[in-house]
């Protein structure tokens, strides 16, 4: 029988004006990007958690504390790459993947398929098991910032 582990992330940035713009490892074309001690890239620090939580490790924020200036503006990847790091070394690997972004701007929608193949790129894993969704707040509420929701599946 294959063990399966599932794992939920959670992250978000204010904007900050005049700063690139990451999501998913893919720069975006924006006049902001997202204030944060590394680039700011929530869908890769909210997969990272997932993945961590999926193990039963400790958090992004520990691993990674925002006091470290070896981080400062540091890419995303190296987060995740740790945790695919730990989750290959117990024997897992990333089934599948369903991100949710919060944002009333920039629409996700433009970029999608870049930020899948980069993800299927990173994880290894086929771009058809990876989900990146586009949400606006519709009005409800005004967002400064970028809202990220992620759900892994781990198997072994």
């Amino acid at each position: 029988m294959t063990e399966i582990r599932v794992g939920f992330g959670f992250d978000s940035h204010p904007i900050e004006e005049g700063k690139k713009l990451f999501l998913g490892g893919v720069q975006i074309e924006s006049p902001f990007g997202l204030k944060g001690h590394s680039d700011g890239d929530v869908i890769l620090h909210a997969l990272t958690d997932a993945i961590l939580g999926a193990l039963g490790e400790k958090d992004i924020g520990q691993l990674f504390p925002d006091t470290d200036e070896k981080l400062k503006g540091a890419s995303s990847e190296i987060f995740l790459k740790e945790a695919l790091r730990r989750a290959k070394e117990k024997g897992y690997e990333v089934v599948n993947l369903d991100c949710t972004l919060i944002a009333d701007a920039p629409k996700i929608a433009p970029h999608k398929e870049r930020i899948r193949e980069n993800l299927s790129r990173l994880l290894g894993i086929p771009k058809e098991r990876i989900s990146i969704k586009g949400k606006r707040t519709e009005g409800f509420c005004k967002t400064e910032g970028i809202v990220c929701m992620c759900v892994v599946l781990l198997g072994r």
